[in-house]
């Protein structure tokens, strides 16, 4: 039933903001250059490497000896504006089509994670990561990584149809106040470097 929501949810709104998608690529395409999307592996059900794919919202700024500068300095004015409201992840509603996404779920992350997390940890990768999901909704990137991952487990002990309904409400909102978009002092977040328990 989640899966056949996912997919109906995600062609619907792909056919409502298509016309979103296309202005975007475009506004990418002359700000930032090509390429207009950002694709990563990242890790998704019980790990299985997949490529996620968003609108780019960083430059290629290198410096002299042609290493990629700081994230904090390749996040360019437009770039944060896509990511105050989440429209550098609307692509991923192809991702979702395919099966590789669900809506809801815990984000995928690097796949270089892998190897750091504890045995409790790894347990978010029992179920489809999701566009948004509980640690979304309850800090994105402004809570620490333990607590996040606490709350992801927490999604897998207690996913249900009811408690999506509820995330996807909360995601609304947090969209439209643009909370948590960025942990204090980062571009996004500092990054996982395993855990001290």
């Amino acid at each position: 039933m989640k899966r056949l929501f996912d997919f109906l949810v995600a062609l619907l709104m792909l056919s409502v903001v298509w016309p979103l998608l296309l202005v975007l690529a475009v506004l990418v395409r002359i700000r930032l250059g090509s390429p207009v999307l950002f694709s990563q592996q990242r890790p998704g059900l019980h790990g299985k490497p997949f490529f996620i794919r968003k609108f780019r919202t960083m430059s290629d700024k290198r410096d002299a000896a042609g290493e990629l500068l700081p994230d904090a300095e390749r996040l360019t004015a437009f770039g944060r504006f896509m990511r105050r409201f989440s429209l550098d992840e609307l692509p991923q509603l192809f991702n979702v089509l395919k099966g590789e996404l669900s809506l809801v779920g815990p984000r995928p992350l690097l796949m270089e994670y892998l190897p750091l997390y504890s045995r409790e940890q790894a347990r978010r990768h029992e179920v489809r990561p999701g566009i948004t999901g509980w640690a979304q909704v309850n800090g994105r990137n402004a809570i620490s990584w333990e607590e996040r991952f606490r709350l992801d487990v927490w999604y897998v002990e207690h996913q249900s149809f009811w408690l999506d309904m509820k995330i996807l409400w909360m995601t609304l909102l947090k969209v439209v106040r643009s909370e948590g978009v960025s942990q204090q002092g980062h571009a996004t977040m500092e990054k996982f470097r395993g855990s001290a328990s």
